[in-house]
This record gives structure tokens, C-alpha cells and sequence, in this order.
């Protein structure tokens, strides 16, 4: 019969929300550049922006658990979403690899430039060093790895384990389990962010001035912003579980947020190993 589905695949229904997403996006960025450039009505273009990507991920996202729920996720559509994930994760670790690169780049070879009264200033170097010739700074003093960022460190690696609880206790239908295993790591990522919000506030270094600390708000910062991402990814999933949503056998939604979470720790240690560790070693440590 003409018409009927023939095949474990889902072919979409035409949906508005692609579109308004592009647009969205578009007219963000472009609230971003006037902003940069202080041209009139930045702030209007920008809140148009965000306001459109919000109720994109709304709307297009819960469209996807109504797909879902609905049975249209087969075992070949979520093979292929699996593939997509993997995809995604992929390309984030890329991201973080940029900021690493930029990292061990400016502290391994550092090149001298030319500033204001023919003063020089190394555009790395060793943080312990007089990194800045010029007066009054003689060095820059950095975070006690061992402290705030150790704790931070444990807090994760903590996380880690209760949203594998979660997911174990999901498999086996216990959903009890999955709800104390997601409310616990919930609480964990609110707190690494509260920390790290905690610590930027008192740290001895501001974003700029000198490559250290530009590169280490923008390693730290960007994977700050990725727990915050990976933090409502789960509180969604606890909500969609209360819900009664996901059984053993079909549960991607959490099984990605699963694999996000995960791949946050892991991208974490190697910042606190290489940024803050080996970043920081021999520099004069902030006592404040």
C-alpha cells in the first residue's frame, strides 16, 4: 500500500523550528559583533538571539522526546543518534584541544614582544619568572593547585560516579536509584560551579593583560560553561524521569547526557594536570 513505512527508519515531519534556529544563531552573532563594536542597539539584537535560541531548544528538543516516547526512535534511529553523539563529543574534544595547544604553545616557546617605551615582555614564559620586565610587575603569583582546584578535582570525579549509578540503576529498572543517582549529580555540578565562581573571584590574575591568565580563563571558563551545559542536560533528564520517561531498553537521552558528563570529567583532569599543576609549578603562590 502506498504510504506505508516499510523500513526501521524516521522520516521527519516538515518542522518550522530548523529555521528559526539558523535565524536565531545568526542574529545572536550579529547582536555579538555590534556589541564588540559598540554600535546601537547591540543589546536589543542580542537579546532577539538568545530569546530565539531558547525557545528553539524548547520547542525542537521537545519534539524529539514526543518522537520518542512516541516509538519513532527505533533501535536503527538510535544506533544512528549514538553515532551523531560520538560525533558531537568529538568535535568538543577538537575544541579543548585549541585551548591546550594555545596553552602549551605560549608557556614552551615564549617570544618576547615589543610594548609601549621600548619595555619587553615575554608572552608567556614561566609564571614563577619575572614573566613582565616592566615596573611594577614582577611576577605573577597563581591559584595553590592543592586548594580550591583539587577540591573542584574530587567534587567531579565524585560526580562521575553517581550519574554511573544512575545509569546502572536505570538498566536494571530501578528508578528509585536513578533519581537519587541524577538529584546527587546534580547538587555536584552546582557546587564545582559555585567553587569555580568562587574561586575567579578571588583569584590574584583578571582575564588579560598577559597570555597565563588569557589562556586560563578560556580553558578553565569554557569547560565551566560546558559543566553548566552538562548540568541542565541532567536536570532535564531528572525531570523526564519523574515524568516516567526511559525504560532499560531505550533511554539515549540519558545515556548521552551520561556521555557528556563523563567526557566533562575527563577534560577537567587534564586542566587541573596541565593548567594548574604543571601551569603553576615553581610560581609564588597566592596567599589571599
Amino acid at each position: 500500500m502506498a504510504g506505508t513505512k516499510n523500513h526501521d527508519y524516521h522520516i521527519l515531519e516538515p518542522d518550522i523550528w530548523p529555521f528559526i534556529g539558523s535565524l536565531s544563531a545568526l542574529t545572536f552573532t550579529t547582536g555579538m559583533v555590534f556589541l564588540m563594536n559598540d554600535m546601537a542597539n547591540a543589546h536589543l539584537v542580542l537579546g532577539l538571539g538568545i530569546a530565539g535560541l531558547i525557545a528553539t531548544f524548547f520547542s525542537w528538543f521537545a519534539n524529539i522526546v514526543r518522537e520518542a516516547e512516541g516509538g519513532d526512535h527505533t533501535p536503527v534511529v538510535q544506533l544512528h543518534m549514538r553515532y551523531g553523539m560520538i560525533l558531537f563529543i568529538a568535535s568538543e574534544v577538537m575544541f579543548f584541544v585549541g585551548w591546550f595547544w594555545s596553552w602549551f604553545d605560549f608557556s614552551l616557546f615564549p617570544q618576547p614582544i615589543e610594548i609601549i617605551d621600548g619595555a619587553t615582555i615575554s608572552l608567556f614564559g614561566d609564571p614563577g619568572a619575572a614573566a613582565i620586565t616592566q615596573f611594577p610587575h614582577k611576577g605573577i603569583e597563581v591559584l595553590n593547585a592543592f586548594e580550591l582546584p583539587l577540591l573542584n578535582t574530587l567534587i567531579l570525579l565524585c560526580s562521575g560516579t553517581t550519574v554511573t549509578w544512575a545509569h546502572h540503576s536505570l538498566i536494571h529498572g530501578d528508578r528509585e536509584g536513578l533519581k537519587k543517582g541524577l538529584w546527587a549529580t546534580i547538587l555536584l555540578g552546582l557546587v564545582f560551579t559555585a567553587v569555580q565562581i568562587y574561586e575567579y573571584d578571588h583569584a590574584p590574575f583578571a582575564f588579560g593583560g598577559n597570555p597565563y591568565s588569557s589562556a586560563f580563563y578560556m580553558a578553565t571558563g569554557f569547560h565551566g560553561f560546558h559543566v553548566l551545559v552538562g548540568t541542565i542536560f541532567l536536570i532535564v533528564c531528572l525531570f523526564r524521569t519523574y515524568k516516567g520517561h526511559f525504560t532499560p531498553r531505550q533511554h539515549f537521552g540519558f545515556e548521552a547526557a551520561a556521555w557528556y558528563w563523563h567526557f566533562v570529567d575527563v577534560v577537567w583532569l587534564f586542566l587541573f594536570v596541565a593548567i594548574y599543576v604543571w601551569g603553576g609549578w615553581g610560581a609564588p603562590v597566592y596567599a589571599g
